[in-house]
């Protein structure tokens, strides 16, 4: 476990570390190899890399009076750009009577000829090879050390549409895409800061994928940012393909199923973090953003609730409380009562409840296990199936399969009832893989009740809120701020007072900037002409 004090006390001695960059090309103790000056070297020493990849491409041709030769991967770049600004300008230097000789003569004939481009100038293998596979066009003239590296490449990506799991009524609806430059730019357009930053380090030694680090300099707090920067530098992997890989290996060492990072494919939601103090991390490909660190009560908080009126957003807020209860327990209590504690019913619905049990062969733990199972079964079916027919799947299979299981008597229709209310309790939290912690605990606390009854599912509450006492997320505890109690922010928590009233930042995070906002009061309306005041 990580003590936030000893984390924050210990950030001087924390060195910033670099982006990671095209060295990570090289094997372990292998010493990078300059580029030869002679032309037909280098052309096999490209197509050696790459073989008989379809994509590579490498053609000779003339710049100015110069021997020289192209080398680019078809796939990764934009041929109209290719022929437009690259093809078409060097063929016309066939007329310049200039010899390039040098990397100040070679950057002249740039800018005359290819200037427009971004560019990088590179003058070892490895870093040839790397740009190449970034997607740049790479230029060799003969008896020039230097390689003209030239960004034009145009990779297709989804193109802008509404997040998929976490739809709102009210408030923006774009939302990340697997591009990284889209996912950087939504945020740049909502929190027009200076000091916003958006570090780059690669991870995956066959992947190369790009993890950006993101935090607004002077606000977040430096220690969580360097303890996030720290654990992606150490990550050593052969590939990083999803934001969830990224999760898993710089979470904190828990074995919990509560999960330890929030993610979100919502930019204001991205945004609304970083703007409070936290760092997002964002994975080239995956529409999947961070946010880091995280405490238990913000997964029952979503974007929508700061876009309708304080009264509103707090009503919901307390549904999803409410529902998170219900789905966790709520099983394993009609489980503890029909087997331990009929005596805590009313009698007019014991005898209703028993006379609709009369008939069936199994007691009430294996009822209730086989419906639950039954319906997480048709949940991942209607997941999985194509979209066109998944709803229709998992709706009607669950309403044949239980009618079909009263009418043979093999389950009672108040089970039936309660199984239905739990799926439907669990589906109101707004963070997926939460509500997935939730499913999970519900059989466990099911088969507590089945052995020990009320005095189970006691224990297991118990229990868990000592295991969650016990997480950290980034060296902040994650009952925060709740256990320990921290009365400053309680204006966002299990209630949203109205945006005037909440004045700082979160405390628990220990951000440079505290104070959200300057003193402000509730407005009032004019005055009346004529009315005097009192």
């Amino acid at each position: 476990m990580i003590n936030l004090t000893k984390l924050f006390s210990s950030q001087k001695s924390i060195q910033k570390s670099k982006p990671s960059t095209s060295e990570e090309l090289l094997e372990v103790g292998e010493q990078p190899k300059e580029i030869t000056t002679e032309l037909t070297k280098n052309y096999q020493f490209c197509k050696n890399t790459f073989q008989e990849s379809i994509d590579f491409t490498q053609n000779y041709i003339m710049i100015g009076k110069q021997k020289g030769f192209l080398c680019y991967l078809d796939s990764m770049i934009d041929s109209k750009q290719l022929t437009e600004k690259i093809v078409e300008p060097l063929s016309l230097s066939v007329e310049d009577l200039s010899i390039i000789e040098n990397e100040e003569s070679f950057e002249a004939f740039r800018k005359k000829y290819l200037s427009g481009l971004p560019h990088k100038f590179v003058t070892k293998e490895h870093e040839v090879i790397w740009y190449i596979l970034s997607g740049y066009v790479v230029i060799f003239v003969e008896n020039i050390k230097e390689v003209l590296c030239l960004k034009i490449f145009d990779i297709q990506y989804r193109s802008i549409n509404e997040p998929s799991t976490q739809t709102i009524i009210r408030g923006p609806k774009d939302g990340f895409t697997e591009s990284m430059e889209t996912n950087v730019s939504l945020i740049r357009r909502r929190v027009k800061n200076p000091h916003l930053r958006f570090e780059s380090h690669i991870v995956g030694r066959d992947t190369q994928t790009s993890v950006v680090i993101s935090y607004i300099d002077g606000i977040a707090n430096k220690g969580i940012v360097n303890e996030v920067r720290n654990r992606i530098k150490k990550i050593d992997t052969s590939y990083i393909l999803d934001s969830g890989i990224i999760d898993e290996y710089i979470t904190d060492k828990s074995y919990t199923v509560f999960p330890l990072i929030n993610n979100t494919e919502r930019p204001d939601t991205a945004s609304a973090n970083l703007l409070e103090g936290k760092v997002i991390i964002i994975v080239d490909g995956s529409p999947f953003v961070l946010i880091a660190p995280v405490v238990f009560t913000d997964f029952f908080q979503a974007s929508e609730d700061y876009y309708q009126p304080f009264i509103m957003g707090s009503f919901i807020r307390f549904i999803r409380y409410f529902s998170f209860m219900i789905a966790l327990v709520l099983p394993s209590l009609y489980v503890a009562i029909t087997t331990f504690h009929q005596e805590l019913m009313p009698t007019t619905l014991l005898i209703s409840v028993q006379a609709q049990r009369e008939g069936v062969p199994f007691p009430a733990v294996i009822e209730i296990l086989a419906m639950e199972l039954t319906f997480e079964v048709l949940r991942e079916a209607g997941v999985r199936m194509p979209r066109a027919v998944g709803q229709t799947v998992s709706i009607v299979g669950a309403l044949v399969i239980g009618q079909a299981a009263v009418e043979a008597g093999l389950v009672s229709n108040v089970l039936v009832i309660v199984v239905s209310f739990t799926a439907i309790a669990s589906f109101v939290s707004p963070i997926y893989n939460f509500s997935i912690s939730t499913r999970l605990l519900r059989f466990v606390i099911i088969l507590a009740a089945s052995v020990f009854g009320l005095f189970g599912v006691l224990a297991f509450l118990v229990l868990m809120v000592m295991h969650l006492t016990s997480l950290r997320s980034f060296g902040v505890s994650y009952l925060t701020p709740v256990a320990p109690l921290i009365l400053e922010d309680q204006t966002d928590v299990f209630v949203r007072l109205p945006f005037w009233a909440n004045k700082n930042r979160p405390k628990f995070l220990k951000t440079e900037a505290p104070e959200r906002q300057e003193n402000m009061s509730k407005p009032s309306p004019p005055k009346m002409e004529g009315e005097q005041s009192r």
